[in-house]
């Protein structure tokens, strides 16, 4: 008889098949258009070899600061951390399965509370909680970039961390890269948001894509 998979080695090599930016990563600029509703904005973007981002030729303050966001939040998920290092104080055991063969993984220790689902060796479902708020991102199809895997349509939605009640409404996204030298980057984002039932589309595109070049010493 097999020996059945640790919950932790289940969910160990899910999270090295994760798509990350090595130690050398250049950074890389682009020219950005994003529409909200009606409004369209353009200007330039440059993510930083330490994954810091700038964004320029924006005025309005509001969308510079949605641009910000997203291209923070795409490099942190970029970052590439040792598995001990990210969850070397969880512990892990098996929930349920799912009909399409997503294995609910339960974690206690430090994240206690948290949970996940993995199908075909990635993460399908993240439920966190962070600063008070819950988070849950259902994950529905993913880009394989040959070197780990990167989501590509998901939805997520939050809720208060005490009550339980949703903020914010449902978010659907809808992400897409390109090869670009050695490294797989954001090419287009569309995020559909359902709240108060109006439903809001914002679309980032990039273009232009260029790796920085490596400063000379």
């Amino acid at each position: 008889m097999t020996e059945q998979v640790s919950a932790r080695d289940l969910f160990r090599s899910a999270y090295e098949n994760r798509y990350t930016w090595d130690k050398n990563f250049p950074g890389y600029s682009a020219d950005i258009i994003l529409q909200q509703g009606d409004e369209t904005f353009t200007g330039t973007v440059r993510v930083n070899p330490n994954l810091s981002v700038d964004v320029s030729g924006i005025d309005n303050e509001q969308a510079k600061s949605d641009v910000l966001n997203q291209l923070r939040e795409i490099a942190i998920h970029r970052v590439r951390r040792s598995f001990e290092e990210t969850h070397g104080k969880n512990t892990f055991e098996y929930g349920d399965t799912d009909a399409d063969g997503g294995v609910e993984i339960l974690i206690g220790g430090k994240a206690s509370g948290d949970r996940y689902k993995i199908r075909n060796n990635e993460v399908s479902l993240v439920h966190r909680h962070i600063h008070g708020v819950v988070v849950t991102i259902n994950t529905a199809s993913s880009h394989d970039t040959g070197a780990g895997y990167l989501s590509h349509r998901y939805d997520s939605v939050y809720h208060d961390g005490k009550t339980g009640e949703p903020q914010g409404g449902l978010s659907q996204f809808e992400d897409n890269y390109a090869q670009v030298g050695d490294y797989w980057l954001l090419t287009d984002r569309t995020i559909r948001t359902e709240a108060d039932g109006k439903i809001t589309t914002t679309q980032y595109g990039f273009s232009n894509v260029k790796l920085l070049q490596p400063v000379a010493v």
